[in-house]
């Protein structure tokens, strides 16, 4: 059961009402997370600004983005994560299957991919940390400097929201991610 109370447009406090209201509408409900979230404005103002600013100036596209929260998820271990990023990888065009594969590690069916989302889980399991191999590979397989930058925004972004469903124990109310 979740630490904190699920907020509604109505019970949510007044600063957290227009983005709830945006994400409810982009959702078609308030998810459990979003909910959350809106008990405190900063947490859900913080969450919906790094969201709008990827949107206005990064360069992945939703496939991507979506492989790198999957693949963040997995290493943190975030089943709530795991599960939202799986229905929204599999909208932004990767199968079933290439989410399991994604979250295993074992990117077979994109090397581009495998070499960004290898970044990523290092970062992840590693305090930020990548191993100069890992780097030059990624840039190797066609990333530019400024594409591997960004992804620690992006990174940043997914342990934020990791960790949140960590601390305050969201409960699952989205499709659970397949087994691995």
């Amino acid at each position: 059961m979740s630490r904190v109370t699920v907020q509604t447009i109505d019970s949510a406090p007044e600063e957290s009402r227009v983005e709830l209201k945006a994400l409810e509408q982009k959702f078609g409900k308030v998810l459990n997370i979003h909910g959350a979230m809106a008990s405190s404005p900063v947490v859900l103002q913080s969450y919906v600004a790094l969201q709008q600013v990827i949107g206005d100036y990064g360069t992945f596209d939703a496939r991507t983005r979506e492989a790198i929260a999957l693949a963040v998820g997995n290493v943190d271990e975030c089943t709530y994560c795991q599960s939202a990023h799986t229905m929204g990888a599999k909208a932004a065009g990767l199968t079933e299957e290439q989410t399991v594969a994604v979250r295993n590690g074992r990117v077979d069916f994109d090397d581009k991919l495998a070499a960004l989302l290898q970044v990523a889980r290092e970062a992840t399991a590693s305090k930020g940390n990548v191993a100069d191999g890992t780097w030059q590979s990624a840039l190797d397989a066609g990333w530019t400097t400024e594409e591997l930058t960004e992804l620690s925004t992006h990174v940043a972004l997914n342990l934020f929201t990791n960790y949140f469903n960590h601390m305050v124990e969201t409960d699952l109310d989205i499709p659970a991610a397949p087994g691995l």
